[in-house]
């Protein structure tokens, strides 16, 4: 009998070990710049495809991000969006618009256009279409933000470059 279990046991084993893995969250790189902790990484969406996400995490608990939807210079110059973008020369491609984990609130009743998030951690996630193949590929991505307390603003990162190895589309199975 303890044979038989054994073997049961052994057999359930071995079925869920040819199981394919689900595929976990890719850390694709991470860095510091102006205050603002960036982490990079490559996962899916509720429908399994590729999905890009740059987490924003100012240092301090005071600072605040820009919306990705005021403009690329400010509203009167205040603030500048923070971004996920893809650099003009990638392979990837985007399948949908950039997403934002957090609502942005107006920051001032006087400059209602001025729309910022809470403070702390937004996630910025763009739907992707790898590009063909099966190896990796090496890609650029484009990072904008700026982190500000009430009083006091860091220097903007505008369009930094990040270079991310990605699998290309069938190593992403």
């Amino acid at each position: 009998m303890k044979r038989f279990q054994f073997a049961l046991i052994l057999f359930a084993l071995t079925l869920n070990a040819c199981q394919p893995a689900p595929f976990s969250p890719l850390e694709l790189t991470r860095f510091e710049e102006n205050a603002v902790r960036v982490i990079l990484v490559l996962t899916r969406d509720e429908n399994q495809q590729p999905l890009i996400s740059a987490t924003l995490a100012p240092t301090e608990a005071s600072l605040h991000l820009y919306s990705k939807d005021i403009p690329r210079g400010g509203v009167d110059g205040l603030g500048r969006p923070a971004l996920l973008e893809l650099a003009p020369n990638s392979r990837l491609r985007a399948r949908g618009a950039l997403q934002e984990s957090a609502a942005a609130n107006a920051a001032f009743a006087d400059i209602p256009d001025l729309r910022i998030y809470p403070p702390g951690a937004v996630t910025l996630s763009l739907p992707v279409e790898l590009p063909p193949g099966n190896e990796w590929s090496e890609e650029n991505l484009l990072i904008t933000y700026m982190a500000c307390t009430e009083y006091l603003c860091r220097e903007p990162v505008e369009g930094k470059v990040v270079s991310v190895r990605v699998p290309q589309a069938e190593n992403f199975k």
